[in-house]
């Protein structure tokens, strides 16, 4: 059984193959990201976003920082994917990084970081033809090769799944 505060829009299922129609909306929910994210957290004051989505789970100041984190992560790792052969990448632990001074910070500075980082990751990506769709890093946590058309998919539900961790709190909440 899926933990729906953990996890409010399921946990990611990998697709089957590459599909160029499935990786165009992939792009659609990146492109649209930073702006989907903005409005989760709008209007929230300061408690508000120092309130644990769920027991045990991060703030949405917290997720506004580590998606900012964790997509600058994967727009570099895209970029090692296109320019080596299948990169080993460096693993970081998320938990400790949000737990750093810089995740109590305002939202301003990683929006900023979103806003810049969605424009050249979506245009990079938006530029690539079948083959390089293909290239792929290796992650040592998983022990998996991740090509491109993965990673996109990955991204896509990590974008939806952190924005409705702030949507379904504030459902929850009544704010």
């Amino acid at each position: 059984m899926v933990d729906e505060a953990r996890f409010p829009i399921g946990k990611f299922v990998a697709p089957p193959g590459y599909q160029p129609h499935a990786v165009a909306a992939h792009l659609a929910v990146l492109r649209e990201l930073p702006d989907r994210l903005r409005a989760a957290v709008a209007g929230l004051d300061a408690t508000r976003l120092d309130t644990p989505y769920r027991e045990g789970g991060w703030t949405p100041r917290q997720v506004v920082h580590h998606v900012a984190d964790s997509h600058t992560h994967a727009y570099l790792r895209s970029k090692h994917a296109l320019t080596e052969d299948v990169p080993t990448i460096k693993p970081y632990d998320e938990a400790v990084w949000a737990a750093l001074p810089d995740a109590r910070l305002p939202l301003a500075p990683s929006f900023a970081v979103l806003d810049g980082i969605h424009t050249r990751w979506v245009a990079l990506l938006e530029s690539l033809d079948d083959a390089a769709w293909q290239r792929a890093y290796y992650h040592p946590e998983s022990a998996a090769h991740w090509p491109l058309w993965k990673v996109a998919a990955l991204y896509d539900w990590h974008a939806r799944h952190h924005v409705a961790h702030i949507t379904t709190l504030r459902e929850r909440m009544g704010w």
